[in-house]
């Protein structure tokens, strides 16, 4: 990284430091004040303090007994019982607070909008159940939360994520009718020029420019006057979930995805974000390892309609007459394009580990081997028995991370899990040139799913994502030898973390795995 890159980077963190200070300090603030009136009130009126730890009990016994992860419900009954004041606080702002159930009402009315137009075809999916009715169990249940098969679509697989992000330009420059960019996280510097360049023509000619990122994600990266000079130059730009320092747990509840769709005929996702550490422009925690898909055909039209899903509900003032409408593009497949694809996304807020559960039935169907690629492992009791029972009944089970972290304490939480599946059976890989960034899951040479989820509770839990899972799609060969390729450049530390760790460093780890879903 050269010396004013460098300056560049810390500036920004710095500057993103001292916002993330002042808000965190105002929230904090706000917590404080609730917790020492309630305090005050138990110390001098004992019977408020009999009532709360009361309900306190009650409140615990009744989680234990709720549809929830086991992790989620250990923390929360834990919290409550040692603390009942704070605990029972946040624990009704997260399960019983009036403005989460209005944002969950939002979400629901715009999916009936958007989603109750994609098309739907119930042959294919009978095709695709006789040739192999396993992997059609996953497009079975992703059909269940409206997200349809496809066959037609051809997807072509970047194991680079610069040599997607410049396909992806290529496409925008020959827009007709719009451009939809949807991104966790967008950095006005030199990645961002070709693509703002790109956009600024297209929409100069009329196209219909939209871009949404996500205010927090964003937070380290952006330019104060990022939306201003985007709409001065015709470009639709909408922040997705605000920070206000306002105490409420939907601003826990990030935008993860990564969505370009163009004129509805092409879309990308991935893993990558508009970033310049993305594409190894900078290199701050060593080579950046990510990648890409883009998808021609009818498929497309299912990330065109989450981006506009997401476009109508990140502005809450919204009315309903004045939100995008969805309108389906004729299904046209691809001469020669093979196989099936879904794509799907995933809420926090409609209670279905979507992304979770999706990984949960390749592993179990998995016949001769699962390899994955995850930037953090930060896993349930469920996704680590799967891996586990998967290992120990003779499927190779691989699992590669970063080999230089981006979070060095969520790299702890991570290093936590590696003895108990080593022991298991499962194959553990770090890649050594530095930041593994891919989230894909590959099994038997049949199916695989490329997006943005990682396995962590953070997107399998509290964020917005998405992914396509694919079946006998050209591409699987693709992503296999990328799997091949990488592991070559990756340290085996399957003997090194084989041998179990003292005393004090499991209870360290064990401490690590209880906060684990707060990460």
């Amino acid at each position: 990284m050269s010396k004013k890159r460098t300056v560049e980077y810390k500036t920004a963190i710095k500057n993103s430091v001292g916002r993330i200070i002042v808000f965190g300090l105002l929230i904090i603030a706000q917590i404080v004040g609730f917790v020492v009136l309630l305090t005050y009130l138990g110390h001098n009126f004992p019977p408020i303090d009999i009532i709360t730890r009361a309900v306190a009990l009650i409140v615990a016994i009744g989680i234990n007994g709720r549809d929830h992860n086991g992790v989620f419900k250990l923390i929360w009954v834990i919290v409550i019982l040692i603390v009942p004041i704070p605990g029972l606080l946040f624990y009704m702002l997260n399960n019983f607070s009036s403005s989460k159930h209005k944002i969950k009402r939002r979400l629901d009315k715009v999916d009936m909008m958007v989603f109750s137009h994609l098309n739907y075809n119930d042959e294919i999916f009978s095709e695709f159940k006789k040739e192999d009715p396993a992997r059609a169990s996953n497009a079975k249940y992703l059909r269940g939360f409206i997200f349809p098969i496809y066959e037609g679509t051809d997807i072509k697989y970047y194991p680079v994520a610069y040599d997607c992000f410049k396909a992806q330009i290529e496409d925008i420059k020959k827009a007709e009718q719009y451009v939809y960019l949807e991104y966790h996280a967008i950095e006005t510097k030199e990645a961002f020029e070709p693509l703002h360049n790109a956009l600024k023509e297209r929409a100069a000619a009329g196209v219909d420019c939209r871009v949404l990122y996500d205010d927090v994600g964003s937070s380290i990266f952006i330019n104060k006057n990022f939306v201003r000079v985007l709409e001065s130059e015709g470009i639709k730009c909408n922040a997705f979930n605000p920070a206000y320092p306002i105490l409420t747990l939907f601003m826990n509840n990030r935008d993860h995805r990564k969505i370009t769709v163009v004129d509805g005929k092409v879309g990308y996702t991935g893993g990558y974000n508009i970033a310049d550490e993305y594409f190894n422009i900078v290199n701050p925690f060593g080579h950046w390892k990510d990648n890409g898909i883009r998808l021609e055909g009818p498929a497309v039209q299912s990330l065109t309609a989450m981006f506009i899903e997401m476009w109508n509900f990140a502005d809450l003032k919204r009315k309903e007459y004045d939100m995008m409408a969805f309108e389906p593009v004729p299904l046209i497949p691809v001469e020669g394009a093979k196989g099936y694809c879904v794509p799907y996304c995933d809420s926090p807020l409609d209670n279905e580990p979507i992304g979770e559960n999706v990984y949960l039935n390749m592993i179990n169907n998995a016949q001769e081997y699962c390899w994955i690629m995850s930037p953090y492992l930060v896993l349930s009791d469920e996704i680590a028995r799967a891996l586990q029972i998967a290992a120990k009944r003779g499927i190779d089970v691989r699992v590669m991370t970063p080999g230089i972290p981006d979070k060095k304490l969520t790299y702890g939480v991570t290093r936590s899990y590696y003895n108990m599946l080593i022991n298991a059976g499962v194959k553990v890989y770090e890649y050594s040139p530095g930041f593994n960034h891919s989230k894909t899951f590959i099994c038997d040479d049949k199916c695989a799913v490329v997006g943005t989820i990682n396995l962590d509770f953070r997107s399998l839990y509290h964020h917005f994502e998405n992914a396509v899972y694919m079946y006998k799609t050209d591409c699987i060969k693709d992503i296999k030898k990328d799997f091949e390729e990488t592991f070559a450049e990756c340290r085996n530390v399957t003997e090194k973390y084989a041998i179990r760790p003292n005393l004090f460093v499991r209870f360290y780890k064990s401490i690590l795995r209880l906060v684990a879903p707060l990460m």
